[in-house]
This record gives C-alpha cells, structure tokens and sequence, in this order.
C-alpha cells in the first residue's frame, strides 16, 4: 500500500492529455443536469403531458448510450481514442442545434430526438475518455485517477443546473400561472406562451453547441496517446473474454443500476419539493436544492478519491452503497424537510459510485477494456428506463404527487424513491462482493 502512495496518479509527460480529456468529463456533466429539470419544465410548458410522458426526457436522452456505446467502441477499436472523441464533439453539437427547428416546430418528439442525438456523441465520449483515463498512467492508479477525472464531472454538472436554473426555469411564462389561471387562458395567449417557452428551453442548448465546438477544434489540435494494447485481439475474442468475466458482468449490472438511481434522484427531486411546497405551503426552490445535492456529490468524490489511496476501492462502494440505501429509506419515510435532507444527503454516498464500478470492472483487463468499457456505457441505460418507471409510480393515483398515500402516510413521491433504494442496494451488494474477492487475491 504505501508503494501505491509514491506512483503518480498521472504521468508528468501524459498531464497535458488528461487536463484536456477531463474537460470532457465536465462537458458531458453540463448536458446530462441541463435536461435533468426538463422533465418538470416540459411538464409546465406542455401540460397535456403526462408524468410518464415527460418522463420521457430522461428516456431519450440516457437511450442514446445503449444505442451508441457499442458502436462507438467498434470505431474506435478500428480507428484511435482521438477520431472517438472528434466524432462524439461533432454529434454532441449537432444534437444541441437541433433544438432550433424543434421550438419551431414546437414538437416534443423533435425535441426527445435532439436529445437522443446528443446522448449518441455523449456515448462516443464516455466510450472513448473513461478507458483512456484509466491508460494515463500505472494500473496502481487506475481507479483513483478515473475518481480524480470524474470529480470534474459534478462540476460540470452543477454549471448545467445553474443554465437550467437562470436561463431556461425562471425565464419560462408557463410557470408564473397556477394551472387554473392557465387554463383560463385565451387559446390565442396559450400559444404565445408554448413559443416564448419552448424558444427559450432551447437557447442554452444552442449556447452549449457553439461551445462544444470550439472544444472539438481544441482535440483536432491535441496529439493524444495510444495504448499498448491496441489492435491486439478480435471482436469475437474480446466478448467470449467479457462474458467469462463474472466480475465484469455483474459491474455492468451494477452500473445499470447505480444510474439508474442517480438520474431519479436528481430528476424527481423537483416533483419531491413541488410536493412539499402544496403540502406545507412553502415556496422552495428545486434547482438549489439541486445544486446543493451536486455540491455534496463533488465532496464526497474528493473525499472518496482521497480515501483510495488507502483503503480498498470496493470496501468503500460498499460503504457508500449502504448510506446511499439509508438516506433513501428517510426520503421515503420522512416528511417534509427531512425527507428532503435525506434525498439530497444520497448524494454524497452516489459521487464514487460511476468511476469505481468502472474501475473495477475493468480492472487487469487489456484490449477488451475497449468493447469492456461499451458495456459499462450501455449500462447508463438504466437512467432511461428507471426514470420512466418513477413516473409511472406518481401517475398511480392521477397527475399529482400526493394523490394516494402508502400506509396512510406516504405521499406516492415519496414511496417512488424506494426505486432508488433498491437500486443503491445492488451497488453495495457489488462492493461487498468484490471486496470480499479482493481479499482472497
């Protein structure tokens, strides 16, 4: 252990190369926490929706990875790490700038297809980036340089909610009507108020293709690395090597699950507050609490990559797996701003949970590392289907959130998060059994 505290977690010639790779990490976190409020905003702006159908946001936008991961590893088996992350930009901008035809249109397909778009060049990216950090450097490291490199990701995060916040959720006319005043509208004023909104949901997305890119002429001017095992081994070799790997299957289910339960904890976090505001005449703010939940995820990646350095990275998913489990059991239970404490406290028990499993799913694995890591990124499937689960749930009793309580008590969105706990239950079990594993090694 302490040869593993004098090796670099990056290599000194190799820095460079990281700091631009991260930015990516970054990058892909302002898109994903960007839409995260959309299923509430879409909800307000397109009130016909229902809460599955808004819902659907999360759907189209985590599909994207399923759809793309495995033929984006393919390309990049055949071509290099650097011609991945080009064509991830390139898609990535496209899908962002396709949001201006769809507020034209004002069609809520168009707008679900430009954020599958985006996903698509987000797979390429997370295909490409997370098996190339895991390269710069000594497999000593390995693990705790992907924690290092995804500790950037909340921060890009954080940078999207605020754009949510300021540019898209306070800008929005649909939200300064309470729903009967809405209704009472003219159908003439209805339609004036769907342009001005869906017109503005679309402008950071715009905002957000030019910046990418100006990102993608940065990469096409960086000379990025190859590995050692590149081009080693066939397809065909590379899965029957994967699928005798029970470690690595059981990480790619782990991972499902782990996104899973952290695209419903940020998504219905606004529906929670809504609910808590009509239930104890309250005006809280979604986003802050959001971004609170995000501030607390980028510590406890900070603290959880320094704690690598000395602990086992599966004892500590195990650890954090079981206080994830723990604050879920209070946001079901606990009303009001307990429970709302308790949703945004899971949080800090999420935040190693996506770069560890990864870690260690891939850990001592050569060339199939690259359709390896495919398989981890399809895995962010289970932030489409999850989400949709959980809207289903609050669609139990009718379009509110409070329409039946469970055992007398429970409002449904709070009984929904028992989503996430069973979720954050799967990813501990995986820490336990791998760190037992490791300790036979």
């Amino acid at each position: 252990m302490n040869l593993t505290k004098k090796i670099p977690v990056v290599s000194k010639e190799l820095i460079f190369q990281f700091v631009i790779i991260t930015i990516l990490f970054a990058l892909w976190g302002i898109a994903n926490d960007l839409t995260t409020p959309m299923v509430s905003t879409f909800k307000k702006v397109m009130p016909e929706l229902s809460n599955t159908q808004a819902s659907l946001v999360q759907f189209a936008f985590y599909f994207g990875y399923f759809f793309m991961a495995l033929p984006a590893a393919l390309f990049i088996r055949k071509y290099s790490y650097k011609s991945g992350i080009i064509l991830g930009l390139i898609l990535y901008a496209t899908g962002a700038f396709l949001f201006y035809p769809a507020a034209h249109y004002q069609s809520y397909t168009f707008f679900l297809i430009s954020l599958w778009v985006i996903t698509c060049g987000l797979a390429f990216l997370e295909t490409t980036s997370n098996p190339l950090i895991l390269f710069l450097g000594n497999k000593e490291t390995a693990t705790q340089r992907l924690n290092l490199a995804q500790a950037f990701n909340p921060i890009g995060a954080i940078t999207g909610l605020i754009m949510a916040q300021f540019l898209v959720i306070k800008e929005i006319k649909s939200d300064d009507y309470t729903q009967e005043a809405y209704h009472a509208l003219s159908s003439t004023e209805l339609a004036s108020i769907r342009e001005n909104d869906l017109s503005v949901i679309s402008i950071p997305y715009i905002g957000l293709g030019l910046f990418v890119l100006i990102i993608l002429i940065i990469i096409i001017f960086t000379k990025m690395p190859t590995t050692a095992h590149e081009d080693k081994m066939s397809v065909a070799e590379s899965f029957k090597k994967l699928f005798a790997n029970k470690n690595y299957k059981h990480g790619v289910l782990a991972q499902a699950f782990y996104v899973g339960a952290q695209i419903m904890c940020w998504t219905f976090i606004f529906q929670y507050v809504d609910n808590i505001n009509h239930t104890f005449g309250l005006h809280l703010t979604a986003t802050y609490y959001n971004i609170a939940a995000m501030l607390l995820f980028l510590s406890g990646r900070w603290i959880g990559t320094a704690l690598m350095k000395t602990l086992n990275p599966s004892k500590i998913l195990m650890v954090f797996g079981i206080g994830g489990v723990i604050c879920a059991a209070g946001a079901i239970v606990l009303q009001g701003m307990p429970g709302l404490i308790s949703l945004i406290c899971i949080s800090i028990f999420m935040s190693i949970m996506f770069p560890t499993i990864y870690g260690i799913a891939l850990k001592d694995m050569g060339d199939e590392a690259k359709i390896g890591s495919a398989g981890l990124v399809m895995a962010i499937v289970g932030g489409a289907l999850m989400p949709v689960l959980q809207g289903s749930m609050l669609d139990m009793g009718g379009p509110g959130f409070a329409d039946i309580k469970l055992f007398g008590f429970i409002p449904e969105v709070n009984f929904s998060f028992i989503l996430p706990l069973i979720c954050l239950a799967v990813v501990a079990h995986y820490g336990y059994s791998t760190y037992q594993l490791s300790k036979k090694a």
